[in-house]
């Protein structure tokens, strides 16, 4: 079995830090190339606010958290690979039931642990990170405390490893935005903080401040 995997630096770092296999080959380029022979794909860049599909009829696992199955072709595969969440222990997997086998063949050939989440915005874990960066940001704009401070709250009481912000950063807002955005367009309780609205605005067109 070959593996293409199309990674940024990060991405690819935490992919080795997954347990390793013997089962597969594993090669890691920057973009996809027509000719690149491989048996699976891992779209782990793939970008979510200009989407661009593989032109490949084997099948693409995809950092789709955001984009749901229906807006997909048939052969992707939907997974989180945000950055912190590919190196978890869990990985969260959204497919189709022709796919389904597809993906427990070989998650099992690379002796990964994962779960199949619902085909919603966010699937179960971004989802939930969103929302408490989300509710930081709200906090800061009552001026609650500082982003410092409610970072360090969050660590010490909830064992997080990493505070909101620090989660809002490693991931990028734009992302986190986004997804509450589409969130949003359903359930008001997904409603954005009006200083992460300005950050993420601001970080995605900083010369526009």
């Amino acid at each position: 079995m070959r593996i293409a995997v199309i990674a940024t630096e990060v991405q690819k770092e935490e992919w080795l830090q997954k347990p390793a296999t013997v089962k597969a080959e594993i090669i890691f380029i920057d973009a996809f190339v027509n000719d690149i022979e491989a048996d699976i794909f891992f779209h782990l860049a793939f970008d979510e606010t200009n989407t661009s599909f593989i032109n490949t009829d084997k099948p693409v696992f995809a950092n789709a958290v955001i984009t749901v199955l229906n807006e997909l072709p048939e052969n992707y595969i939907r997974i989180n690979a945000w950055n912190g969440f590919l190196k978890r222990d869990l990985m969260e997997v959204v497919a189709t039931e022709k796919n389904k086998p597809t993906v427990e063949a070989l998650l099992h050939a690379l002796n990964w642990k994962y779960i199949f989440a619902p085909d919603v915005p966010g699937m179960i874990a971004a989802k939930t990170i969103s929302m408490i960066i989300n509710e930081a940001y709200f906090a800061l704009g009552d001026e609650v405390s500082t982003k410092a401070e409610i970072d360090t709250a969050m660590k010490l009481g909830t064992n997080y490893p990493f505070g909101p912000f620090e989660w809002g950063e490693r991931i990028g807002l734009q992302k986190i935005y986004m997804l509450l955005k589409k969130l949003s367009d359903k359930e008001t309780r997904y409603a954005v903080a009006p200083l992460l609205e300005q950050e993420a605005t601001e970080t995605a067109y900083p010369n526009n401040k």
